[in-house]
């Protein structure tokens, strides 16, 4: 766990912004860094070197869903707020599978957005409980999986199902992030899946999550 977490506000909303850092700057283990706007997000990442980005999507997502995407080959861990739940299957769509990412309703308390910030910095993907309603009624698969998953693809998918990064998949399967990429795909292929959190609520539904 970092010491002294760096984290960058993002919004484009000038009070959204003040308001975050109002809320978390109080806290002890992180220092807000700064605050900036989506347009500018990938000119201030290295400015700042921020150790995880805090980004409050709004209420029009499309800018700061083209911006999400962009910043992603940067590998900094990003927590995204939704004001409206939705959105998180666009927004799921738009995180990249190496990504170690959070998303979380906007209207949670300080001690959840820390908790969910020091998660995410420390490898692991935060989704939060609200949300889980919009991201199984989104997309619900209506279709026979396509191909059956490989033993190597199923034990991939459990760990999925745990959260883990590509890096932390790697670690437990002893295997390159480059062979675990690839696997994930195929099993977002044959579930039909836009994004990884998609592919395991497609894969509960369907039987294959061991829990």
């Amino acid at each position: 766990m970092f010491s002294d977490l760096r984290v960058l506000i993002v919004s484009d909303n000038l009070l959204s912004r003040a308001g975050l850092s109002a809320m978390l700057d109080v806290q002890d283990s992180l220092l807000i860094v700064g605050q900036t706007n989506s347009a500018s997000l990938a000119d201030d990442l290295p400015i700042y070197q921020a150790d995880i980005v805090l980004f409050d999507l709004g209420w029009q997502i499309n800018d700061s869903l083209d911006t999400l995407s962009s910043i992603q080959e940067l590998d900094i861990p990003i927590v995204a707020l939704l004001t409206d739940e939705n959105d998180a299957s666009a927004t799921l769509a738009n995180l990249n599978q190496g990504t170690v990412y959070g998303l979380l309703l906007n209207e949670n308390d300080a001690d959840i957005l820390l908790s969910a910030l020091q998660t995410v910095a420390n490898g692991l993907i935060v989704i939060d409980p609200a949300l889980s309603t919009a991201l199984m009624t989104s997309n619900t698969p209506t279709d026979p999986i396509a191909e059956e998953l490989t033993q190597r693809e199923n034990e991939v998918l459990q760990l999925l199902a745990q959260g883990l990064t590509n890096k932390g998949i790697a670690h437990q399967l002893g295997i390159t992030d480059h062979t675990v990429k690839f696997h994930v795909n195929a099993i977002m292929t044959k579930l039909g899946a836009q994004s990884r959190t998609e592919a395991v609520v497609r894969a509960t539904r369907a039987g294959l999550i061991i829990l």
